[in-house]
Protein backbone atom coordinates (compact mmCIF):
# COMPACT_ATOMS: atom_id res chain seq x y z
CA UNK A 1 0.00 0.00 0.00
CA UNK A 2 1.25 3.55 -0.80
CA UNK A 3 0.74 5.97 1.87
CA UNK A 4 1.95 9.81 2.58
CA UNK A 5 3.21 11.10 5.66
CA UNK A 6 4.11 14.36 6.88
CA UNK A 7 3.38 17.33 8.92
CA UNK A 8 0.94 19.90 8.52
CA UNK A 9 1.17 23.45 9.89
CA UNK A 10 -2.15 23.53 11.15
CA UNK A 11 -3.15 26.97 13.78
CA UNK A 12 0.32 27.46 15.00
CA UNK A 13 0.79 23.33 15.58
CA UNK A 14 2.75 20.98 13.55
CA UNK A 15 0.35 18.05 13.00
CA UNK A 16 1.76 14.20 11.97
CA UNK A 17 -0.45 12.85 9.07
CA UNK A 18 -0.95 9.68 7.04
CA UNK A 19 -3.02 9.31 3.94
CA UNK A 20 -3.65 6.64 1.57
CA UNK A 21 -6.29 5.41 -1.23
CA UNK A 22 -8.47 6.52 -2.82
CA UNK A 23 -11.96 7.93 -2.96
CA UNK A 24 -14.34 10.06 -0.46
CA UNK A 25 -12.21 11.36 2.55
CA UNK A 26 -12.71 9.47 5.47
CA UNK A 27 -10.42 11.09 8.31
CA UNK A 28 -10.08 9.11 11.71
CA UNK A 29 -9.97 10.78 15.19
CA UNK A 30 -8.07 8.88 17.57
CA UNK A 31 -8.70 7.89 21.61
CA UNK A 32 -7.41 10.28 24.44
CA UNK A 33 -5.59 7.28 25.68
CA UNK A 34 -4.59 6.69 22.53
CA UNK A 35 -2.62 8.18 18.68
CA UNK A 36 -3.22 7.41 15.47
CA UNK A 37 -1.42 4.12 15.67
CA UNK A 38 -5.04 2.64 17.23
CA UNK A 39 -6.23 2.74 13.54
CA UNK A 40 -3.50 0.29 12.55
CA UNK A 41 -5.79 -2.55 11.68
CA UNK A 42 -8.18 -0.18 10.16
CA UNK A 43 -5.81 2.20 7.83
CA UNK A 44 -4.94 -0.07 4.83
CA UNK A 45 -8.63 -2.02 5.05
CA UNK A 46 -10.29 1.60 4.25
CA UNK A 47 -7.92 2.40 2.11
CA UNK A 48 -8.93 0.01 -0.59
CA UNK A 49 -12.27 2.13 -0.92
CA UNK A 50 -11.95 5.74 0.80
CA UNK A 51 -9.23 8.18 0.32
CA UNK A 52 -7.84 7.68 4.25
CA UNK A 53 -6.47 10.41 6.65
CA UNK A 54 -5.33 9.79 10.27
CA UNK A 55 -3.26 12.06 12.00
CA UNK A 56 -2.10 12.24 15.76
CA UNK A 57 -4.37 15.03 17.34
CA UNK A 58 -1.50 17.98 18.98
CA UNK A 59 -0.27 16.48 22.27
CA UNK A 60 -0.78 13.24 21.07
CA UNK A 61 1.69 10.81 19.51
CA UNK A 62 4.42 12.74 17.08
CA UNK A 63 2.55 16.02 17.35
CA UNK A 64 3.66 18.09 19.81
CA UNK A 65 1.63 20.61 21.85
CA UNK A 66 2.63 24.16 21.10
CA UNK A 67 1.91 26.99 23.45
CA UNK A 68 -1.25 29.36 22.87
CA UNK A 69 -4.78 28.77 22.36
CA UNK A 70 -6.80 25.82 20.16
CA UNK A 71 -9.88 23.84 19.69
CA UNK A 72 -9.16 20.06 18.03
CA UNK A 73 -12.50 20.53 15.88
CA UNK A 74 -10.42 23.65 14.53
CA UNK A 75 -7.44 21.55 14.07
CA UNK A 76 -9.97 19.00 11.89
CA UNK A 77 -10.57 21.97 9.39
CA UNK A 78 -7.19 23.10 9.03
CA UNK A 79 -5.59 19.83 8.13
CA UNK A 80 -8.35 19.33 5.51
CA UNK A 81 -7.40 22.18 4.28
CA UNK A 82 -4.32 21.20 4.02
CA UNK A 83 -4.73 18.38 2.63
CA UNK A 84 -7.19 20.11 0.11
CA UNK A 85 -10.21 18.39 1.41
CA UNK A 86 -13.66 20.12 1.13
CA UNK A 87 -15.84 16.89 2.87
CA UNK A 88 -14.80 13.73 4.67
CA UNK A 89 -16.75 11.17 6.33
CA UNK A 90 -15.53 11.99 9.73
CA UNK A 91 -14.69 8.58 12.44
CA UNK A 92 -14.02 9.14 16.24
CA UNK A 93 -13.81 7.10 18.68
CA UNK A 94 -13.85 8.09 22.59
CA UNK A 95 -12.38 11.90 23.10
CA UNK A 96 -12.30 11.67 19.42
CA UNK A 97 -15.47 11.12 19.35
CA UNK A 98 -15.88 14.41 20.81
CA UNK A 99 -14.03 16.20 18.51
CA UNK A 100 -16.03 14.36 15.49
CA UNK A 101 -19.18 15.74 16.97
CA UNK A 102 -17.63 19.22 17.79
CA UNK A 103 -16.62 19.03 14.37
CA UNK A 104 -19.98 18.11 12.69
CA UNK A 105 -21.64 21.27 14.42
CA UNK A 106 -18.61 23.55 13.74
CA UNK A 107 -18.60 22.58 9.92
CA UNK A 108 -21.87 20.91 8.68
CA UNK A 109 -20.97 21.86 5.42
CA UNK A 110 -17.84 19.76 5.35
CA UNK A 111 -19.75 16.39 6.70
CA UNK A 112 -20.53 13.45 4.51
CA UNK A 113 -21.06 10.98 7.40
CA UNK A 114 -20.55 10.76 10.62
CA UNK A 115 -19.43 7.60 12.59
CA UNK A 116 -18.60 7.45 16.65
CA UNK A 117 -17.59 4.89 19.04
CA UNK A 118 -18.54 5.22 22.17
CA UNK A 119 -17.98 8.97 22.45
CA UNK A 120 -17.67 11.74 24.77
CA UNK A 121 -19.95 14.33 24.48
CA UNK A 122 -18.83 17.46 25.24
CA UNK A 123 -21.32 19.47 27.96
CA UNK A 124 -22.18 16.31 29.63
CA UNK A 125 -21.27 15.32 33.00
CA UNK A 126 -18.62 12.28 33.95
CA UNK A 127 -20.03 9.86 36.23
CA UNK A 128 -18.52 9.38 39.56
CA UNK A 129 -16.32 6.86 38.16
CA UNK A 130 -14.53 8.15 35.71
CA UNK A 131 -13.84 11.60 38.24
CA UNK A 132 -12.85 9.15 40.61
CA UNK A 133 -10.78 7.29 37.89
CA UNK A 134 -9.11 10.85 36.91
CA UNK A 135 -8.76 12.07 40.56
CA UNK A 136 -6.84 8.54 40.91
CA UNK A 137 -4.39 9.03 37.69
CA UNK A 138 -3.97 12.51 38.67
CA UNK A 139 -2.40 11.22 42.07
CA UNK A 140 -0.20 8.91 40.52
CA UNK A 141 1.04 11.26 37.71
CA UNK A 142 1.87 14.12 39.96
CA UNK A 143 3.72 11.06 42.11
CA UNK A 144 5.90 9.87 39.14
CA UNK A 145 4.22 6.47 39.17
CA UNK A 146 3.11 6.43 35.44
CA UNK A 147 3.47 2.73 35.98
CA UNK A 148 0.66 3.13 38.43
CA UNK A 149 -1.06 5.77 36.28
CA UNK A 150 -1.05 3.82 32.98
CA UNK A 151 -2.76 0.83 34.44
CA UNK A 152 -5.74 3.06 35.98
CA UNK A 153 -6.13 3.64 31.94
CA UNK A 154 -6.06 0.23 31.24
CA UNK A 155 -8.44 -1.34 33.52
CA UNK A 156 -11.31 1.73 32.71
CA UNK A 157 -10.67 1.73 28.77
CA UNK A 158 -9.45 -1.45 27.72
CA UNK A 159 -10.26 -4.07 29.99
CA UNK A 160 -13.89 -2.78 31.49
CA UNK A 161 -15.57 -3.00 34.60
CA UNK A 162 -16.13 -6.97 34.21
CA UNK A 163 -12.96 -8.45 32.87
CA UNK A 164 -9.32 -9.43 34.52
CA UNK A 165 -6.43 -7.96 32.65
CA UNK A 166 -5.75 -12.00 31.45
CA UNK A 167 -8.79 -12.19 29.76
CA UNK A 168 -8.39 -9.17 27.55
CA UNK A 169 -6.17 -9.46 24.61
CA UNK A 170 -2.11 -8.69 25.61
CA UNK A 171 -1.07 -7.08 22.66
CA UNK A 172 -3.97 -4.66 22.45
CA UNK A 173 -3.44 -3.72 26.57
CA UNK A 174 0.67 -3.57 25.79
CA UNK A 175 0.07 -1.29 22.38
CA UNK A 176 -2.52 0.78 24.54
CA UNK A 177 0.14 1.14 27.38
CA UNK A 178 2.69 2.31 24.68
CA UNK A 179 0.57 5.32 23.29
CA UNK A 180 -0.37 6.11 26.98
CA UNK A 181 2.86 6.01 28.35
CA UNK A 182 4.19 8.67 25.57
CA UNK A 183 1.31 11.01 26.21
CA UNK A 184 2.66 11.40 30.28
CA UNK A 185 5.60 12.03 28.82
CA UNK A 186 4.74 14.71 26.40
CA UNK A 187 6.02 18.03 27.25
CA UNK A 188 3.00 20.53 27.69
CA UNK A 189 3.71 24.33 27.80
CA UNK A 190 2.16 26.04 30.75
CA UNK A 191 0.56 28.99 28.70
CA UNK A 192 -1.93 26.62 26.69
CA UNK A 193 -5.78 26.94 26.53
CA UNK A 194 -8.33 24.82 24.84
CA UNK A 195 -10.97 26.40 23.87
CA UNK A 196 -14.43 24.73 23.88
CA UNK A 197 -16.84 24.56 21.41
CA UNK A 198 -19.60 27.04 22.64
CA UNK A 199 -22.97 26.20 22.77
CA UNK A 200 -21.32 22.52 23.76
CA UNK A 201 -22.64 19.52 21.67
CA UNK A 202 -24.81 17.82 24.38
CA UNK A 203 -27.75 20.72 24.10
CA UNK A 204 -27.12 20.45 20.21
CA UNK A 205 -26.98 17.18 18.82
CA UNK A 206 -30.38 17.55 16.84
CA UNK A 207 -28.91 20.04 15.00
CA UNK A 208 -26.93 17.43 12.77
CA UNK A 209 -27.67 16.41 9.64
CA UNK A 210 -24.79 14.28 8.43
CA UNK A 211 -25.59 10.37 8.14
CA UNK A 212 -24.74 8.87 11.67
CA UNK A 213 -23.74 5.64 12.71
CA UNK A 214 -22.66 5.12 16.92
CA UNK A 215 -21.57 2.21 17.70
CA UNK A 216 -20.42 0.52 21.62
CA UNK A 217 -18.84 -2.15 22.69
CA UNK A 218 -21.25 -4.10 25.35
CA UNK A 219 -18.51 -4.52 27.70
CA UNK A 220 -17.47 -0.79 28.00
CA UNK A 221 -19.10 1.32 31.22
CA UNK A 222 -22.57 1.08 31.38
CA UNK A 223 -22.69 4.88 31.67
CA UNK A 224 -20.99 4.52 27.93
CA UNK A 225 -23.51 2.22 26.51
CA UNK A 226 -26.24 4.30 27.87
CA UNK A 227 -24.69 7.45 26.56
CA UNK A 228 -24.29 5.64 22.88
CA UNK A 229 -27.92 4.43 23.02
CA UNK A 230 -29.26 8.31 24.25
CA UNK A 231 -26.77 9.76 21.50
CA UNK A 232 -28.29 7.45 18.75
CA UNK A 233 -32.02 8.43 20.03
CA UNK A 234 -31.27 12.45 19.57
CA UNK A 235 -29.62 12.39 16.68
CA UNK A 236 -31.73 13.05 13.45
CA UNK A 237 -32.16 9.11 11.62
CA UNK A 238 -28.97 7.83 13.68
CA UNK A 239 -28.50 4.09 13.57
CA UNK A 240 -27.12 2.19 16.91
CA UNK A 241 -24.73 -0.77 17.05
CA UNK A 242 -23.98 -2.72 19.86
CA UNK A 243 -20.39 -4.62 18.96
CA UNK A 244 -20.33 -7.86 21.37
CA UNK A 245 -16.94 -8.63 23.96
CA UNK A 246 -15.58 -5.58 23.53
CA UNK A 247 -14.86 -2.72 25.52
CA UNK A 248 -13.95 0.65 24.93
CA UNK A 249 -11.19 0.37 22.37
CA UNK A 250 -13.48 -1.50 20.42
CA UNK A 251 -11.68 -1.21 17.01
CA UNK A 252 -8.55 -2.91 18.35
CA UNK A 253 -10.63 -5.90 20.27
CA UNK A 254 -12.50 -6.98 17.21
CA UNK A 255 -10.80 -5.43 13.86
CA UNK A 256 -12.96 -7.06 11.37
CA UNK A 257 -16.27 -6.96 12.97
CA UNK A 258 -15.69 -2.96 13.70
CA UNK A 259 -14.30 -2.52 9.89
CA UNK A 260 -17.19 -4.34 8.67
CA UNK A 261 -19.72 -2.75 10.35
CA UNK A 262 -18.26 1.28 9.55
CA UNK A 263 -17.98 -0.42 5.79
CA UNK A 264 -21.62 -1.72 5.51
CA UNK A 265 -22.76 1.82 6.75
CA UNK A 266 -20.87 3.46 4.13
CA UNK A 267 -21.97 1.18 1.71
CA UNK A 268 -25.55 1.70 2.41
CA UNK A 269 -25.18 5.59 1.89
CA UNK A 270 -24.18 5.30 -1.24
CA UNK A 271 -26.56 3.65 -2.88
CA UNK A 272 -28.87 5.55 -1.37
Amino acid sequence: MQSQTGFAPVNGAQLYYEVAGAGQPLILLHAGVANSRMWDDQFAVFAKQYHIIRYDLRGFGRSAMPAGQFSHHDDVAGLLDFLQVDQAIVLGISFGGKVALDFALAYPQRMLALVLGAPSVGGTQPSERILQFWEEEETAVKQGDLDTAIELNLRLWVDGPSRQPDEVNADVRQKVSQMQREIFQMTIPEDVEELRLEPAANGRLTEITAPTLVLVGNLDLPEKVEQAAWLAEQIPSAQHAVIPGVAHMLNMEKPALFNQRVLDFLSDLSTE
